[in-house]
């Protein structure tokens, strides 16, 4: 059995999460690890089990010392150009927490680099992966639902008035690149343009920073080439969780409401449809895309459509992060 040998740039709340399926994996061992944070490289350790994990403060020095065949970066977001750079360069394969870059350009850059590299690169947005955005996207790509007219998209998140150290440098405009559309925003784009497979071609956004050094709430409507209409709601300044989809078509409707979804189509009762049993998930498909079983998932292709669209509402706002 082949063991894919595994490095990590970043080891904070999302490395562990990635480090956990990973150690799932019977052909998976996590060599090597870099954090700035002496704290945070404890944490990882002690939360995985890896007291014999090799250690570095310097990303580069982990890509010259140890032999590894891939590396999983949850750094901070401007930094994931120059090391995704250089873990391809190194001729390693890379799983990029999202978002994959935080402009177009750096974005297309990436994908040449890897193509010349011939190596997998691969953007972790897991809702890809989560039974019910399959079934949602599934079900529109069918027509179940017709041709679609609408769609609603809106995330609430108690983001800016977390104070713990997770946050700080998502709230500091030279690690994070943008504020809460940048971050936890992310996955709800990645949702609306892979689930429906529209093109936006026109956006119009009011933005509101609440006193913050970053973006923390964006309201956004969105023309698409094809001819449907949306609205994305990103707020950030919300006492609780609240993620909701409304896909609207012109013989149904699918609504989500965290993690529920009905099936609504016209003059029919609405339907809590069985969903699909979930396989797999951003690690374990990275890992089966380095070992050829299939095509990478989330491919940089994709994530750059996510990170046009951002530069969009960030433009049309007229707002620089930084």
């Amino acid at each position: 059995m082949e063991i894919i040998r595994i490095g990590f740039i970043g080891t904070g709340g999302m490395a562990q999460v990635h480090a956990g399926q990973l150690l799932e994996l019977e052909n998976v061992e996590i060599k090597a690890i870099t954090d700035v944070s002496t704290e945070a490289r404890e944490r990882f350790v002690n939360q995985a089990g890896l007291q014999d994990v090799e250690q570095f403060t310097e990303y580069r020095n982990m890509l010259e010392q140890v032999d590894l065949d891939g590396v999983v970066i949850c750094s901070p977001h401007t930094l994931h150009f120059e090391q995704a750079t250089a873990v391809l360069e190194k001729g390693l394969h890379v799983l990029i927490e999202k978002p994959m870059t935080c402009s177009s350009k750096e974005a297309e850059e990436l994908i040449k680099i890897a193509e010349q590299a011939d190596k997998i690169m691969q953007v972790s947005y897991q809702r890809h992966f989560q039974p019910e955005f399959i079934y949602i996207r599934d079900a529109i790509a069918a027509g179940k639902i017709g041709k679609l007219t609408s769609i609603t998209a809106s995330l609430y998140q108690q983001w800016w008035l977390g104070s713990n150290d997770t946050y700080s440098w998502r709230k500091d405009p030279k690690l994070s690149g943008g504020g809460f559309l940048m971050d936890s925003g992310s996955h709800i784009i990645d949702v609306l343009l892979w689930a429906s497979g529209l093109t936006p071609v026109e956006v119009t956004t009011q933005l509101s920073k609440q006193g913050a050094p970053v973006e923390i709430d964006t309201f956004t409507s969105i023309r698409f080439k094809e001819g449907a209409i949306a609205g994305l709601n990103l707020v950030g300044y919300s006492p609780v969780w609240y993620e909701t989809y409304v896909f609207c078509g012109e013989d149904g409707a699918i609504f989500y409401e965290n993690d529920k979804i009905t099936l609504q189509l016209s003059g029919k009762e609405p339907i809590v449809p069985e969903l699909p049993k979930q396989t797999t998930n951003q690690d374990k498909s990275f890992i089966d895309a380095i070992l050829g079983k299939h095509e990478v998932q989330v491919p940089g292709e994709f994530a750059l459509k996510v990170v046009q669209f951002s530069e969009m509402v960030y433009e049309s706002a007229g707002y620089k992060p930084l």
